[in-house]
């Protein structure tokens, strides 16, 4: 009860942290991994931690499928060559890099726990990278490569992962046999996810009716994909990636609007508390891990992290650089349709900040081998992978913002998308209501196209750049004027007169209820007009 207490009061901590670095455009993923440092030196604190093998099930299904939700399908199939070559050959590479700098400079890592680290520390953080770049202008197709790469790494990295832990449990490896049950794994977990993303697409388009349900079956689908496809022996990550994938792309059809709003919402909060939880684990486990690595020097720990930091960091550049000039070198196509820049090489290469999942390996690692020997080296590998993300994410977090400004790469305006996003949707409802609606009442004709008709006006009165049709600087403002902010103000009256009467007893409950939703979904629309998210 005490650890339970201890754990929720450091989460409180954390939040606030999150908030102080929200209100001040400081990186979320920075600040949870130097609350893990600060919760390591904190005097008094127990040491908390969970059982490896329910590590995987309570973390990682959760995160990943956040993750795939958040991926678009039609960006990801457009820059699948680079992400399949970043999240199979770069992690490849990693992994065989890492294993020889980790054997080379540490006498007491055999080669399989070599590789173990070294699959630990291969897949990059997409929510590190993203919430770092967020609003510096990258273009949206280097953002989907660092997405989708970090999205296919987690899954063709923790595969190695889990081939590397059975080598060192078992003793013995294959390759020829490894590599044929990494094809027959991968193919079955991909089965096992399109069969469960199939069955629930099914149940949520023509069963479910409520929106309470709706989400519940939406937090229960990943752990389902995940426990299926172990059951049956195969990748369980690639299966839940690959539901959040085929359920993501049908959501405008399968979920109501309400079970949208309800499950988002939910799944950001579980998500962040996830990421907080991991860092907590990991600072409250640090100073016991610390005291287990104690027969090595500090000046021996202190280098081995930083050159394996720095192996993992040079890696990405030396195989970014090949990776992506072959291919236009070797096709005429490529160099015809893909826009080339090298500074967003740079940025691509600078980008790979490790982060929640590797931590969440490094903890999953088991105890003991078997009831008479402990799992060898387990607090130096987390060390070494805590000692990873930490440089990372402080070292290339903090200095990308720095390094992109530094590039003067042409800012993409999201902005300016969206308004030629929305003026076209406008206009087109304008056109089919015209075409289809001509023998309706004229008051009801005329009160329907007048709510588009004002949309479009202020859309052609949105302030944008005078060279926003151009091709240079396209950064834009707010997109919408002061009708929205108008529409804001008077829904709060409507608000507080409907909160007036309910404190005088003058309106029922339920339909209190549903007034103030109702005035909530249009000034949540509203608000999102006016700001990008």
């Amino acid at each position: 009860m005490e650890n339970i207490t201890v754990i929720i009061m450091l989460l409180f901590g954390v939040a606030f942290l999150s908030l102080i670095s929200k209100r001040y455009n400081f990186p979320v993923p920075i600040i949870l991994v130097l609350c893990g440092v600060i919760i390591s030196v904190v005097p008094g604190l127990p040491v908390v931690a969970l059982n490896p093998e329910v590590v995987f099930v309570i973390f990682l299904p959760p995160l990943l499928y956040h993750a795939a939700w958040y991926t678009s399908w039609s960006e990801f199939k457009h820059t699948i060559r680079p992400i399949t070559l970043a999240a199979v050959g770069l992690v490849l590479f990693t992994t065989i890099s890492v294993a020889i700098a980790a054997h080379w400079l540490i006498e007491d890592i055999s080669w399989p726990l070599a590789f173990l680290l070294g699959a630990i520390v291969s897949p990059p953080d997409a929510v590190s990278a993203t919430s770092i770049t967020k609003g510096l202008g990258l273009h949206p197709r280097l953002i989907a490569i660092l997405e989708g790469e970090s999205l296919l790494n987690d899954a063709s990295g923790l595969v190695a992962y889990k081939y590397a832990l059975t080598a060192i449990l078992a003793g013995n490896f294959v390759l020829w046999q490894a590599g044929l049950n990494f094809f027959i794994m991968s193919t079955l977990g991909v089965a096992v996810g399109l069969t469960v993303g199939y069955v629930m697409s099914i149940i949520h388009k023509k069963f479910v009716c409520d929106d309470v349900i709706e989400a519940t079956l939406t937090l229960l689908t990943p752990f389902a994909s995940y426990l299926i496809a172990e059951h049956f022996e195969c990748s369980g990550v690639l299966a839940v990636v690959t539901t959040g994938l085929y359920l993501s792309a049908r959501s405008g059809t399968i979920f109501t609007h309400e079970s949208r709003i309800m499950t988002g919402t939910i799944w950001n909060i579980l998500t962040s508390i996830l990421n907080g939880l991991i860092f907590i684990l990991i600072g409250l486990q640090l100073r016991d891990i610390i005291s287990g690595i104690s027969n090595y020097s500090g000046t021996s720990l202190f280098i081995w992290g930083a050159a394996i930091s720095v192996v993992v960091i040079l890696v990405r550049f030396l195989w970014i650089i090949p990776a992506t000039l072959v291919p236009r070198f070797l096709s005429k196509r490529i160099r015809e349709k893909e826009e080339f820049d090298y500074r967003n090489m740079i940025i691509f290469g600078w980008s790979g900040m490790r982060g929640v999942v590797s931590m969440a390996a490094a903890l999953a690692l088991p105890l003991m081998i078997d009831e008479k020997h402990a799992f060898p080296l387990r607090n130096l590998i987390i060390y070494l992978v805590f000692c990873v993300i930490l440089s990372t994410l402080v070292i290339q977090g903090l200095t990308l913002p720095w390094l992109i400004r530094k590039l003067k790469l042409q800012p993409y305006s999201i902005l300016a998308e969206e308004y030629h996003i929305r003026n076209t949707i406008v206009s087109e409802t304008i056109a089919h209501i015209e075409d289809n609606f001509s023998l309706l009442n004229d008051d009801l004709l005329h009160n329907i196209k007048s709510k588009y008709e004002v949309k479009y006006n202020r859309l052609q009165k949105t302030e944008l750049p005078a060279n926003f049709f151009g091709k240079g600087n396209i950064m834009g403002g707010e997109i919408f004027n002061d009708f929205t902010k108008v529409q804001i103000d008077l829904l709060n009256v409507e608000r507080a007169k409907l909160e007036l009467m309910h404190k005088q007893g003058e309106v029922n409950e339920e339909i209190f209820r549903k007034i103030e939703k109702e005035l909530d979904l249009e000034e949540t629309r509203l608000w999102m007009e006016m700001y990008e998210e």
